[in-house]
């Protein structure tokens, strides 16, 4: 799986697991799922990443999802492996394994959650990571989550390291401009938040790794398409409705709202894995309806991302 097909990948899905209702992995519903993202417009895969509980899952049941999918996708698009934590040496050892392991294009390192480290301490746990293999490392900047935000100055640093090829920001349309504009012109820079993969997009980002992709990808496509054919207005319009449906996405704890909606869908992705619950059956019922929608839909419940999640 080579960085090249990575660098053609502007909607990438951090797919979900599929649980029984056990909780253990439904491993006989990942053909079906992975096989909808990629008839409709997912150009890469995310695994263990946040959507995808990776703080619920084992070692073990990692590596086994790993090979799983791997299977089913066959080398169609490329694969990034969730690999970070907040302990550096897990961190490095996970990277040296998935290298071996092989199959992926990069790695997903999450900015260390908890421990409040430093920006020097941010520089150094991220060189640390690139540093243990030949596994591509893809950093993840998500403040609302990890309580610490690494700066765009520290990014910049981390930019200038050969294995490090690129982000995931979640942060700022400002800080995302910023980077754009000074990082090296190689190192992908990618959005986090679905609603703002239009303004991410016009301002120069590489794509978005999204969540909305697994019950949205035809619009997402349609309307970066439009941005790549400079046709705005049309992009817009795409935009403007789309916009309902990402806060129906995140009115209540992701993933909670996309598995209601893949559940409705027949993709027997099941419930989540505590301290995450699903959805009621009402906030599922008006999530649904939302998200599913064709025509203009009235708000819900929720932001583009919720800082407390």
């Amino acid at each position: 799986m080579s960085i090249e097909q990575l660098r053609n990948a502007k909607v990438i899905t951090a797919m979900v697991t599929p649980f029984k209702p056990d909780g253990s992995i439904n491993y006989g519903a990942l053909p079906k799922l992975v096989e909808h993202l990629l008839e409709h417009h997912t150009d890469g895969i995310l695994l263990a990443g946040t959507t995808a509980e990776s703080p619920t899952l084992t070692h073990e049941e990692e590596l086994e999802l790993f090979a799983a999918v791997q299977k089913i996708v066959k080398g169609r698009v490329p694969l990034i492996a969730g690999i970070g934590t907040n302990d550096t040496r897990d961190s490095v050892e996970f990277a040296k394994e998935v290298a071996e392991f092989g199959g992926f294009a990069a790695g997903l390192a999450i900015v260390p959650y908890y421990n409040k480290p430093t920006q020097e301490g941010l520089y150094h746990h991220f060189t640390a990571i690139a540093d243990a293999s030949d596994l591509p490392i893809i950093i993840y900047n998500i403040p609302g989550r990890v309580v610490v935000t690494l700066e765009p100055e520290t990014m910049l640093r981390l930019a200038q390291h050969p294995n490090i090829i690129g982000v995931k920001e979640c942060t700022s349309l400002e800080n995302i401009a910023y980077l754009v504009e000074q990082s090296p012109e190689d190192f992908l820079i990618y959005t986090g938040e679905d609603g703002e993969a239009f303004h991410a997009l016009a301002l120069g980002a590489d794509g978005v790794i999204s969540v909305a992709s697994h019950t949205n990808g035809d619009e997402m496509h349609e309307m970066l398409e439009a941005i790549d054919q400079n046709d705005i207005k049309k992009a817009a319009q795409i935009q403007r409705r789309f916009i309902p449906k990402v806060n129906a996405l995140f009115s209540v704890a992701s993933p909670a709202p996309v598995k209601a909606v893949l559940n409705h869908q027949g993709f027997e992705v099941g419930p989540l894995r505590l301290p995450l619950v699903s959805c009621s059956d009402e906030e599922a019922k008006e999530i649904i309806r939302v998200v599913l929608s064709e025509g203009p839909s009235q708000p819900v419940k929720g932001v583009l991302r919720p800082t407390n999640y």
